[in-house]
């Protein structure tokens, strides 16, 4: 049995209640804590095994307490069976960030979690994180799953170029990729016992920049059976990754022609792209338009932006989705994104500034569209170069990102097309200040500036 809860320990609590059905859970690895109103039940706190079985037990014990709102603590990966059982029996779940709440001094138990949780659930101090859709979640665990295989992949890739650095075969070192079409063909060979390097060379694609001459001296090795049963291993390996990949390919390819469109595409067609367009596909690119794809759903084609390509906008759509109205203003976008200060102030004082650290997928995408911005000419490029001279390369990166988030946020909540010349303003004053700032400079030292004539 427990005791009441802390906040109402003492009498004469002067916190309104603001979610009077509310519950709080504790989720761990093999055991989770329900806390309910002391009023709803005998016993106000319960403890579950994880099985399937008792999570529905917990949906039904919360519905018998007349329970509306469950807070629970993102805990690993452990919250999510819970979750969707939950949301699925019909209640509002409020996903908690471990860092919005702390639990006051004292003893530290499951069951004094639970119960801290749902005092704070009750009387209006916890947050719910942000989740997108469940089917956005679908297609994130699809992504994040081709993620780890390409990995993979690569791995049994790094192993073939060991074995042939063991063999003194120095292919790998010839041309740009052993995984392409003249690559496979002379590994395949190799396997199946060719030995001799003018006959292995012949089997160069007109693409390949090194002859035939050079390929056939980086073919002479000592082959030993033990590099070439690596060898042949690794490439069975990479091929069933590959292979594994493509059906994830085809299976997100489904699931996102399931989901609504924003824009029609026949009306509206897919205005031309505004970048140079690749001599070959990206390597390990899915195999289906991406670009027109993400512009159905999105109502928008965030590629005319500069830095931002598919894999880019795969990350984004993948892991928040086509709907960011659920974040109230680009600035809570941002803050999402933990791509703003975090500023702290106490007595007055700005303690600190600095932006929060989190392992946000999204935000590390844009961290890397925003450095390759360093050569564009765009307005985005010289934002970048100007904030890098400012500031230094890694606030600049990070200013840059929280530039590229406002923009995305602009573009996919109005359904609006890029336009760099919205940005000639924003040009135009910042000239201003730099003429202000020189004539002041020349007046301090006893100079004075003049513009120089324009030819007739």
């Amino acid at each position: 049995m427990a005791g009441k809860q802390r906040g109402q320990r003492k009498k004469g609590a002067v916190l309104p209640m603001i979610q009077p059905d509310a519950a709080g859970v504790d989720v761990g690895a093999r055991e989770i804590y329900v806390a309910v109103p002391p009023d709803r039940d005998e016993e106000a706190v319960r403890h579950f095994s994880t099985f399937t079985e008792d999570l529905h037990k917990i949906a039904g014990w919360l519905k018998q307490c007349r329970i509306k709102s469950v807070a629970m603590e993102a805990t690993g990966v452990y919250w999510i069976p819970l979750y969707q059982v939950l949301e699925e029996a019909g209640l509002e779940v409020c996903l908690v960030n471990a860092r919005h709440f702390q639990h006051v001094p004292g003893r530290k138990s499951d069951v004094a979690d639970c119960q801290w949780l749902q005092y704070l659930h009750t009387v209006g101090l916890l947050r719910s994180s942000f989740r997108p859709a469940q089917e956005i979640c679908a297609l994130r665990t699809l992504w994040r799953h081709r993620e780890s295989l390409v990995q993979m992949a690569a791995e049994h890739v790094q192993h073939m170029q060991k074995a042939m650095d063991q063999m003194n075969v120095q292919l790998h070192h010839v041309i740009s990729d052993i995984t392409g079409v003249t690559g496979l063909a002379i590994v395949e060979a190799i396997i199946r016992g060719e030995r001799n390097p003018q006959k292995l060379a012949k089997l160069r694609q007109e693409t390949i920049h090194a002859s035939e001459e050079v390929i056939a001296k980086s073919l002479v090795g000592d082959y030993r059976d033990e590099h070439l049963m690596t060898l042949r291993q690794s490439l069975e390996f990479y091929r069933i990754y590959q292979k594994k990949i493509d059906e994830v390919d085809e299976e997100v390819c489904r699931r996102g022609r399931a989901l609504p469109s924003k824009i029609d595409v026949e009306q509206h067609p897919l205005p031309p792209s505004a970048k140079k367009r690749r001599r070959r596909p990206q390597h390990n690119a899915p195999r289906f338009d991406m670009r027109g794809e993400f512009y159905r759903l999105l109502g928008t084609d965030l590629t005319q932006v500069p830095a931002l390509d598919c894999s880019t906008i795969q990350t984004l759509f993948s892991e928040i989705g086509p709907d960011l109205s659920k974040f109230r203003s680009a600035a809570a976008f941002a803050s999402w994104l933990t791509l703003c200060p975090n500023r702290e102030v106490s007595g007055g004082k700005v303690l600190r500034s600095r932006t929060r650290k989190a392992r946000n997928r999204a935000a590390i995408a844009l961290r890397v569209a925003a450095q390759t911005l360093h050569h564009s000419r765009s307005f985005l490029g010289q934002f970048y170069r100007r904030m890098r001279t400012k500031l230094g390369a890694p606030k600049a990166i990070t200013a840059t990102a929280h530039k590229l988030a406002r923009i995305i946020y602009r573009l996919v909540t109005k359904e609006e097309a890029y336009d760099e010349s919205v940005f000639a303003y924003y040009e135009a004053a910042h000239r201003l200040r730099i003429e202000a700032r020189l004539r002041r400079q020349a007046k301090r030292l006893g100079f004075q500036l003049l513009p120089i004539p324009t030819a007739a």
